[in-house]
């Protein structure tokens, strides 16, 4: 009995570093449109996509707009994507001719820039605090600190800082991997005694209490332990078991991946891309096969922002009139500063307009690449929304890469940040208190606005659909609207549509809880604008934005 009391002890504690309680709760009566929702109707947090289209954008004319997706792969074949993917018009599918000349072959629906020549994909990566620390360990590992310059020995001292954090946390995942496996090889035996006693009856502590104990002994006590940890559900055994083993599979893949790959200083996968990786000029590697092992991610993101609104299934994205562009750059772990400047720049380079970037991360050794890079979309008037991350930080104080920060020593005229970048925060479906998601990264300077990121239904590879939370879905609906804008006024800049964005974001006055700390604060303290994204009010301020236009150029403005 000690034994049971102790795993059980562990599955709750686990629960609530997982958001398990949480998860469960909002999956119960969360609408699957709500981020198209309006805030007043519906008393949801949504943006007002459908209020947009039925009562302001009925007779508007349009153009088409691309939307790059930089992320970890789309599925072209999605039945919710497939009509309204990119589909480069100067290249022949197939043929293995660089038909176009931009240096990218058989690139049709975009570009692999973590693939290799011989088709094979990186899935996995290592973290971008593991790279670095590998490559001090290359100049430190034999070092006497003594006998080192006073500007190499506090490289020497964030070596051996780096090497503390990258053994701890890899020692941490693999006593995560084997916690893990024995709590699902509990649950599940848990879990088949449980089904045995209730079967389809609904899980109630009434149905709980009414077993025999001299039977189901452990899972009398299992479901009685368990049942306050989830208030709020409805339904039977198995629905809760496909929820539970669902979300621990989910932890114990993440272990063995951290485990494995994203703390592992001896794994290496420019094998598989073959690239001259030192060279950081070199931008023609890669493949075409923009879907990789792995779409599911971008494949999410692409649904949010363009899912066909005119089929009739599945979901309907925020922004109509769009095609999307898929760029692979985001491995499983830490995206690569090479990588992310290729795909920013193919991206400006093939036409798009807008570039959603779901990723992020707390190192950038080659920042300056990157940096080129959005300097060029910033002044080729592409505008860049990025998800503002997942760690619940205040990314004014906490390094989050990449950003729209320039270093004036490198430009002197650029000024201090990109004029067409938006960072984006998540909010959860219910208004009040709880309404910032508790993983949402925030912050007065860098952080723009907030739109839906928790509990949000989109597209997922193979025809399939699915529901998942974070920054990196909030992104894609700012994405969308700006992608609204471009298509119905496309003399407007990139930098007039982010200020239309912010301006015409909803502003609350109300407290929230703080990500990280959970205290009381303004919402308006929590980035620029102060306010959540509105598609329909944004479309309304772009229509004056655009009538200013023409009476200033003496054309007149766009139906």
């Amino acid at each position: 009995m000690y034994i049971f009391k102790s795993k059980v002890i562990l599955i709750l504690a686990i629960f609530s570093s997982l958001l398990f309680v949480q998860t469960i709760a909002a999956q119960q009566g969360v609408p699957e449109n709500w981020f198209n929702l309006d805030p007043t109707t519906d008393g949801v947090n949504g943006v007002s996509s459908e209020k947009m289209y039925e009562t302001i954008l009925k007779d508007k004319s349009s153009t088409e707009v691309i939307v790059a997706v930089i992320d970890g792969g789309v599925d072209p074949n999605h039945e919710d994507l497939k009509d309204v993917m990119w589909n480069n018009p100067g290249e022949i599918p197939g043929n293995k001719i660089d038909d176009d000349g931009n240096g990218y072959v058989d690139d049709v629906f975009g570009w692999n820039f973590i693939g290799g020549p011989d088709g094979k994909n990186v899935g996995y990566d290592t973290y971008e605090l593991t790279r670095v620390y590998k490559t001090l360990a290359k100049k430190y590992a034999n070092a006497n600190r003594d006998k080192l310059s006073s500007k190499d020995q506090a490289e020497y001292d964030r070596y051996l800082q780096y090497k503390k954090d990258v053994d701890s946390q890899q020692t941490s995942a693999a006593a995560n991997v084997k916690e893990y496996s024995q709590v699902l090889d509990f649950l599940k035996s848990a879990f088949n005694g449980a089904g045995e006693a209730l079967g389809d009856e609904p899980l109630t502590q009434a149905a709980v209490d009414s077993l025999d104990g001299s039977k189901f002994g452990m899972v009398k006590s299992f479901l009685g332990n368990l049942l306050p940890q989830i208030q709020g559900f409805e339904g039977t055994v198995g629905e809760l078991e496909e929820m539970v083993l669902s979300d621990y599979e989910g932890a114990l893949a993440d272990a063995r991946k951290k485990a494995e790959y994203a703390y592992n200083v001896d794994f290496d996968s420019r094998k598989i891309v073959k690239d001259d990786y030192g060279n950081w000029k070199e931008s023609s590697y890669g493949n075409p096969d923009v879907k990789g092992p792995d779409g599911f991610h971008g494949t999410f993101v692409a649904g949010v922002i363009a899912a066909d609104r005119k089929n009739d299934i599945g979901i309907k994205g925020v922004a109509d009139h769009v095609k999307i562009m898929a760029v692979r750059a985001v491995p499983d772990g830490d995206e690569r500063d090479k990588d992310v400047a290729n795909a920013i720049r193919y991206a400006v380079d093939n036409g798009a307009k807008v570039i959603n970037m779901s990723f992020g991360k707390g190192f950038s050794p080659r920042e300056k690449a990157v940096e080129k890079a959005i300097r060029y979309a910033d002044r080729k008037d592409v505008l860049m929304v990025h998800a503002a991350g997942n760690s619940s930080q205040d990314n004014d104080v906490a390094p989050n890469y990449p950003n729209d920060t320039y270093d004036v020593a490198r430009c002197l005229f650029c000024g201090k940040k990109a004029r067409s970048w938006i960072a984006v925060g998540a909010l959860a479906y219910e208004p009040g208190e709880n309404m910032v998601a508790t993983f949402s990264n925030y912050g007065q300077n860098d952080v723009d606005v907030f739109a839906p990121g928790h509990q949000i239904r989109s597209t997922d590879v193979g025809s399939t659909y699915t529901t998942a939370s974070g920054t990196s879905f909030a992104a894609p609906v700012v994405a969308g609207i700006a992608a609204v804008i471009r298509s119905r006024y496309p003399d407007l800049k990139a930098r007039e549509v982010k200020e239309i964005i912010t301006q015409s974001s909803l502003v609350l006055n109300q407290k929230v809880h703080k990500p990280g700390s959970g205290e009381l604060t303004d919402f308006t303290s929590l980035s620029t604008s102060g306010g959540v994204a509105n598609a329909a009010a944004a479309i309304q301020l772009a229509s004056q934005y655009q009538a200013k236009k023409g009476k200033k150029s003496g054309v007149k403005p766009r139906a």
